[in-house]
């Protein structure tokens, strides 16, 4: 289905031009989308590591700086194609460059088959010739490259150093070998460093093998809920390679469908791809031209689409290798295609259904036609280029450039009258010998006195009727119309109106026909224009030419500018079933998320004309219908619609009386628009129309998640059919999300191209699939266009390695004969342990909440704070010094096991391959029978861990923290980096005292300071200690005697002082402002001064032990 996910670009910020993160799964690199293509412009995009190839261009690492830094080896040949004049920084599609893995991936539609043992090491069994060359290619490019950098360098007088904001890491592989599906080995210690290549080696095999994807499986869990959940994957184009769009789709999906098969629902997820009619065909029709040097009607049908079925072969995988990669969970035994005989057989049951029930019928009407390809289009395969005036383009099949955006003059003489004249503007010349009318508006006064007379046609001389007629408007130009109802749809209109007959000047081919004369027969439409203008002149009918703005409809499949040709063709009536669409939505039975979508939704099928499904193609669902041959004389074209040919021959001789072996009946060549077997998507991949198992039980899909930009030509057209077809709206809820499309004019660009160079000097670094899955799942997908940055994902990437090095640390503290308790049992036996169990109990609840609301950002945010801010960043930190102790308390054990055990699976659903990674290492609980795997485990469940909530004794912890930050700020300020000073609380409440009673050795763990105890209220504050107030009640003091050379550090400070009070004095000098600068201006004035007062302590504290501190000689 042209293009189902739509090709969402990448937003992009001023300081971004490329986003590239990398899948690495196997030998090959799997490189992740990128992009911001540009006219004019190489793809940028780096991926750090080795190079890949495809067909849509691929990304490499080549670790250069500057300009050179960013490349991209080949081109995404369709996002050059639909860039023009109009759209100068158009990114219509971002390639997922292919993930295509070497050793591993589907290799026919039904099954999974990995041929070979493998592991993450280069190329295991030896490098192709291709392989070998690419390989030594890069190393000459690397070396020439270390070689300039070394000359630079040494110019410059300064070492060569990576990015601040990322160095190169180590790149560690999974070398052990693994069979396809076997069970990834993790006997061994983890890797001292995240590898994405590493973690994600071995796992997505031994998931499908294992069967852990499918429904039956998930029926027999301790958790099984007896429901169900159900969905389809929108089926990607079977000619291209995964881009961002689809990366995010995907990315929500696994991550609703891993979270209800984890609480143990029934889970059916179906793949599938579409046979993309127009795509697929244009591009065996490209290869069959380049390697046999023949055209598509050179070979019979069937030998066509047996070079068709034999590309899909070995092309068409790719996607499912991308979705693999991707570590979409989806139920392989259960994949479809749009041309497999199950799909073929549900398209045929529902056009012979349609047509029955009067809703399929055949009928003269204009069309969308493409004439490079030769067939009709979709409204969505047309785009619409505005222009501002007069541009030129080249179409495909003219033979030099042709001006658009000009509006001609003609003049049509009164027949009778030859002084007087009605002067018409037309963009189309060409279509002048196919004018069969002038129009006016019945009211207007300047031609109220020619109604009824006749025009000279300006070329022909034949007589033209001005006709009147409400459609016109009078405000617009002159106030009069030519009328060509064979070439346009409001025209189409207006002559039914009155009854004129069309005239056909424009072929399927877009060169002139026999009714525009020999002058012009066989002329390229194009080229006649300007044959056209200049016979006017000739005449003396030319009025003249100006800059016109328009948009100027082209074929996005052919970059063709589409003509509107009047065509017998089959159309499906969609009034009646659009309206059953539209109340769904009314009364709820269909919700849309974000719930904006509604009121277009509802203006579209108030407004919806009949589809047009003939496609003049080769390759897709040929149409089952029948023309009955009849004999020489009939006026009128019988047709018949049958499931087979002896079905519709059998209603052939009903229809025309006669025997069935008199009739002749030949098939209609045509096939259908790829969006009807779309349409069927929902119920056909569950074997409609048979009454199948998964029918019944799966059928409605609870949910449809999908990009916002095909909410009506597929989203509504499922709706449609499906009710009509199957009696049920074939989900009750759609989710969509969209990404920002790219807006950046090339000036924009470069800034943007020197800002990612300036962050980025060595290349954009790997980050993997995990990393990817959770930023993009981290942007709200019910809310507005979603920005993407490279900074996002680098430091989704960082996350990924905080968690590494977390379990890398309690997996060492666990250590080989820790025995854990039941999670759910557990009872702290610490105030830290009690609340960093809290905590983990909030962090279910919100990710609860967010799963049920679909809000994934929620989930996101409360993982990455637990994780990053809560165990990692305060309770490791707190519980190394407790752990270091002989013998061990086994509270922090069973505490550090229950937060990695919780949260890895908590984890799970967004980071697939990093959770199992590091859950499979943890120590198992004696007593019961552990899940597979962690996409089979139970998700955490907030009721059952309530139990751990106290939300008070988090409040309590929350003042300790800013005890923690104060103490740090003074460590800071006193530039105590190594040293550990004993510290003093001072209280005059007691209650607050008893606050941080419990949390004395966490306080001055977390602060890097000593002892820390308490000064009695009554007590004078001791000197040569630093003060802070930590509120009103509570007093701080550090201690600086013997560890601050006051003589050396009060110059520091006095320096630091000056400076900031320079920065002040000119903030307030400046002339007043409003609005939010002045907002931004106090919050700078505002920390200034509590900076310069804490200076000014600090100052007057060294002061005062100086005069206790002897100079230094």
């Amino acid at each position: 289905m042209g293009a189902l996910e739509g090709a969402r670009a990448l937003g992009a910020h001023a300081h971004l031009l490329v986003f590239a993160c990398s899948l690495h799964h196997f030998p090959s690199r799997v490189p992740f989308p990128i992009s911001a293509w540009h006219p004019g412009r190489e793809w940028a995009g780096l991926l750090g590591g080795q190079s890949c190839s495809g067909p849509l261009g691929t990304l490499v690492s080549c670790g250069l700086p500057g300009e050179a830094g960013l490349r991209l080896y080949g081109a995404d040949r369709e996002a050059k194609r639909s860039w023009s004049p109009a759209h100068p920084a158009s990114m219509s599609h971002l390639s997922l460059a292919p993930l295509r893995t070497k050793f591993w991936g589907l290799k026919h539609p039904q099954s999974i088959s990995w041929p070979h043992s493998f592991s993450t090491k280069p190329y295991p069994h030896g490098l192709s010739v291709p392989q070998r060359n690419r390989e030594q290619k890069q190393k000459r490019l690397r070396e020439k490259q270390g070689a300039l950098e070394a000359e630079t360098a040494k110019k410059s007088k300064l070492p060569t150093r990576p990015s601040k904001s990322w160095t190169a890491k180590e790149i560690v592989l999974y070398e052990i070998p693994t069979e396809p599906g076997e069970k990834k080995d993790v006997t061994g210690p983890l890797p001292p460093t995240y590898s994405p290549r590493y973690v994600e080696a071995a796992w997505y095999p031994w998931w499908v093998q294992e069967g852990f994807f499918k429904p039956e499986y998930q029926s027999q869990l301790p958790q099984a809920t007896g429901e169900t959940f159900s969905m389809c994957i929108p089926p990607p184009n079977v000619t291209g390679s995964l881009h961002l769009g689809h990366a995010l789709t995907v990315s929500i999906q696994d991550a609703l469908v891993r979270w209800h098969r984890m609480r143990g629902d029934q889970v059916l997820w179906i793949p599938g791809s579409d046979h993309a009619g127009i795509a697929t065909q244009a591009v065996v029709e490209k290869q069959l031209w380049k390697e046999q040097g023949i055209r598509r009607h050179e070979l019979s049908r069937e030998d066509f689409l047996k070079e068709v079925w034999r590309w899909k072969e070995e092309k068409g995988v790719e996607i499912y290798e991308q979705l693999q990669a991707l570590g979409a969970s989806l139920d392989w035994d259960r994949e479809c295609f749009t041309m497999d005989a199950r799909s073929s057989l549900a398209v045929t049951e529902a056009f012979v259904r349609l047509y029955e029930a009067g809703l399929l019928y055949r009928d003269q009407q204009i069309v969308n036609w493409s004439c490079a390809l030769r067939s009709a289009i979709s409204d969505i395969e047309v785009e619409g280029w505005p222009l501002p005036g007069r541009t030129e383009f080249c179409p495909p099949g003219c033979p030099y450039p042709v001006s658009f955006g000009l509006l001609v003059s003609v003049a049509f003489p009164v027949d009778g009258d030859p002084d007087t004249e009605i002067v018409v503007g037309t963009t189309r010349p060409e279509t002048l010998p196919g004018d069969v009318a002038v129009a006016v508006h019945p009211d207007d006064p300047r031609y109220i006195h020619l109604q009824g007379r006749q025009l000279r046609h300006p070329l022909s001389g034949k007589l033209l009727p001005l006709i009147t007629d409400p459609a016109v408007q009078p405000d617009l130009g002159t106030g009069a119309v030519k009328v060509t109802p064979a070439h346009s749809l409001v025209d189409a209109e207006i002559g039914a109106r009155h009854k004129l007959v069309p005239v056909n000047v424009i072929g399927e081919d877009g060169t002139m026909v026999s009714p525009c004369g020999d002058w012009l027969q066989g002329l390229h439409r194009f080229v006649a224009r300007e044959k056209i203008v200049s016979a006017l002149k000739e005449q003396g009918h030319f009025r003249g030419i100006r800059d016109h703005p328009m948009v100027l409809p082209i074929c996005s499949r052919s970059g063709d500018v589409v003509e509107y040709l009047l065509k017998n063709q089959w159309f499906v009536r969609c009034q009646k079933m659009g309206e059953q669409a539209a109340q769904a939505v009314e009364s709820g039975a269909l919700c849309l998320n974000p719930p904006f979508h509604q009121k277009n939704w509802q203006h579209w099928f108030s407004n919806i004309s009949d589809w047009c499904v003939s496609r003049q193609l080769w390759w897709g669902h040929q149409i089952p219908a029948y023309r009955v041959v009849g004999k020489e004389g009939d006026s009128e074209e019988c047709w018949v619609v049958g499931r087979s040919e002896a079905e519709a021959r059998k209603a052939a001789a009903e229809l025309t009386g006669r025997p069935e072996k008199e009739l002749t009946l030949e098939r209609d060549p045509d096939v259908l628009d790829t969006w009807f077997s779309s349409a069927l998507f929902p119920f056909s991949t569950l074997g409609w129309p048979q009454k199948t198992p998964d029918l019944a039980q799966f059928y409605p899909l609870s949910l449809l998640e999908t990009g916002s930009d095909l909410l009506m030509f597929w989203v509504g057209r499922m709706v449609m059919l499906g009710t009509q077809l199957t009696g049920q709206i074939p989900f009750p809820q759609v989710l969509q999300e969209k990404l920002k499309e790219g807006n950046l004019d090339p000036r924009e660009l470069q800034i943007a191209a020197a800002g990612q160079r300036k962050e980025f000097p060595q290349g954009i670094p790997e980050c993997g699939t995990d990393a990817l899955r959770f930023i993009l799942c981290s942007h709200g997908t019910q809310g507005d266009d979603i920005n993407l940055s490279v900074s996002e994902v680098l430091s989704s990437r960082h996350f990924c390695n905080k968690i590494w090095n977390a379990m890398r640390f309690i997996l060492s503290a666990l250590g080989d004969r820790f025995i854990p308790h039941p999670t759910e049992e557990l009872s702290p036996s610490s105030a830290m342990d009690a609340w960093v169990l809290s905590c983990l109990a909030l962090t279910v609840g919100e990710c609860e909440r967010g799963f049920l609301a679909q809000e994934l950002s929620l989930i996101t945010h409360a993982l990455h704070h637990f994780w990053l801010h809560k165990l990692c960043d305060v309770y490791l930190e707190s519980v190394k010094p407790v752990l270091s102790r002989s013998p061990q308390a086994p509270g922090p054990l069973q505490t550090l096991y229950s937060c990695a055990d919780v949260g890895l699976r908590l984890l799970a659903p967004l980071m697939p391959f990093l959770a199992e990674e590091l859950w499979q290492r943890l120590p198992r609980q004696p007593d019961c029978t552990p899940a597979r795997s962690i996409c089979v485990a139970s998700y955490p469940s907030a009721q059952n861990l309530e139990h751990w909530c106290q939300p008070e004794l988090e409040q309590r912890f929350s003042q300790v923290q800013e005890a923690v930050k104060t103490l740090r700020g003074l460590r800071a300020m006193y530039q105590l980096s190594k040293a550990r000073p004993r510290v003093l609380l001072q209280c005059s409440e007691p209650k607050e005292q008893c606050l941080y009673e419990e949390f004395l050795e966490p306080l001055g763990t977390l602060a890097h300071c000593g002892a820390v105890s308490f000064l009695p209220y009554n007590k004078a504050s001791p000197q040569g200690w630093a003060q802070a107030s930590l509120n009103s009640t509570t007093q701080v003091y550090m201690e600086l005697q013997g560890l601050v050379d006051p003589h050396l550090h009060l110059p520091v400070l006095l320096a630091r002082r000056q400076k900031l009070q320079g920065q002040l004095d000119s903030l307030t000098s400046r002339t007043p402002v409003e609005g939010s600068e002045m907002m931004q201006r106090e919050r700078k004035v505002s920390s200034l001064l509590l900076e310069l007062s804490k200076l000014d302590q600090a100052t007057s504290h060294l002061r005062q032990l100086m005069d206790t501190t002897p100079t230094k000689s």
